[in-house]
């Protein structure tokens, strides 16, 4: 497989960008050799700049639900070029949005519409501790939940591949907010709130996480966190910037059938440009400047470019139920292709490949996977046209584009890995 034209790239790329890419996981460091710049996408596939094609399992790490360059977005754009981009005002594609989010997500009553997963998890811890006047947080090990400060305590995502557990630059007043627990460990949350209850805002988790690879949780273990924020006065938050719309038309909360206080969206909101939201129960949300005294602004929050193409993929998928199988059922078939020395995570079209063969709960079990392996393993199906995420630690993501054809050449692929 040629990829001088990408190499090329990534050699001048180093010397304008940190690291040649403006997002770290692209840089290949968890798996080794060079990433692959891209050119385009259609479908389930995406084409580099040596033209290579590669059936695409990430979907820009998520929002690709339909593929790349859906067609109910693409002529969603259309129109909405011939109008605009950015009015820094108020347009009505917002509240047909803020509506949509509200019909379909169980936990949200009103909703603000920002531009990054980031941001949205930002916004929603600084709402809860202005609701409840306190400062503590608890989150959890492996969970990546932006590069927010105060949560990037022991991260996941990119902090995770590349081996950093607290990045530098974070104050230490701003870490000692965070108190960071085992995923899936109940005892420990109990003796969190037995010891701080009275200072704790909010609890913010991935209800199920992408972040360290898939990894699932117990049902005691999100009812627990439920019944002890209420309990101690605390928020709870569910981080659904992956899972919402992902894992049903009302996210790991309709799944689970648990109601967080408030929510943070992104990625398939956005219809694969930039769009994330937070939400919630209507009395937390008037806390919200202008509404109340919590200030949260952004010059392209709610822009129509953005708004439009999330308004066409949630109402695609609002009236296209039958998505969610399709996506489950191709998931499914790839989780078959792999060995019992293989350990497999996957909930609905989230699926994570752990190289070990024990069970994977927490960031604890993640973490004595075989990176190596991994990293063979990738290079193996990459060199195949198929492109997986570039390290152990991210979920990869099915799209509803992938054909039967496309699974079925996927699963031979991953077969012959482990029959060579």
């Amino acid at each position: 497989m040629n990829t001088s034209n990408s190499e090329n790239l990534f050699a001048r790329a180093q010397h304008v960008t940190p690291g040649g890419v403006n997002s770290p996981v692209r840089a290949f460091r968890g798996v080794g050799g060079t990433p692959r710049f891209m050119q385009r996408g259609q479908g389930p596939r995406m084409w580099d700049a040596d033209g290579n094609s590669y059936l695409d399992y990430i979907g820009s790490w998520g929002p690709h639900i339909l593929g790349h360059r859906p067609e109910p977005v693409i002529e969603a754009l259309r129109e909405v070029l011939e109008l605009g981009t950015s009015f820094g005002a108020p347009t009505g594609r917002e509240v047909e949005l803020a509506t949509e989010i509200i019909g379909a997500v169980p936990s949200i009553e009103m909703v603000r519409l920002v531009n990054s997963g980031t941001e949205a998890t930002m916004s929603a811890l600084r709402v809860a501790r202005g609701y409840t006047k306190r400062d503590l947080t608890i989150k959890f090990e492996g969970c990546y939940h932006g590069h927010v400060d105060s949560l990037l305590v022991k991260a996941g995502s990119g902090m995770a591949t590349l081996g950093i557990a607290d990045t530098q630059g974070v104050p230490k007043a701003f870490a000692d907010t965070t108190i960071a627990l085992p995923y899936n460990d109940v005892p420990a949350l109990e003796a969190a709130f037995a010891n701080y209850g009275d200072k704790i805002a909010a609890v913010i988790v991935e209800p199920v996480v992408g972040n360290m690879g898939c990894v699932i949780p117990t049902q005691d273990f999100l009812q627990a966190m439920r019944q002890l924020t209420e309990k101690h006065g605390a928020l709870l938050i569910f981080d659904e910037v992956m899972t919402g719309f992902r894992l049903a038309l009302g996210g790991a909360q309709q799944v689970f059938n648990i109601k967080p206080d408030l929510t943070t969206l992104g990625k398939i909101i956005g219809g694969g440009l930039p769009l994330a939201a937070y939400g919630g129960r209507e009395d937390i949300m008037k806390k919200v400047a202008p509404a109340g005294p919590v200030y949260q602004a952004g010059t392209l929050s709610g822009n129509p470019v953005a708004v439009s193409a999330g308004l066409a993929m949630v109402r695609y998928l609002k009236s296209h139920p039958e998505v969610y199988d399709r996506i489950d059922k191709s998931t499914a078939a790839l989780a078959a292709a792999v060995p019992s020395s293989i350990t497999v995570n996957r909930f609905g079209s989230m699926i994570t490949f752990f190289f070990k063969p024990t069970p994977v709960t927490d960031w604890e079990s993640a973490k004595t996977a075989d990176t190596k392996s991994f990293g063979d393993f990738f290079h193996y199906l990459l060199e195949r046209g198929v492109y997986f995420p570039p390290s152990q630690f991210e979920a990869a993501f099915i799209s509803a584009a992938h054909t039967d054809e496309d699974i079925a050449t996927t699963v031979n692929v991953i077969r012959s890995y482990f029959e060579s």
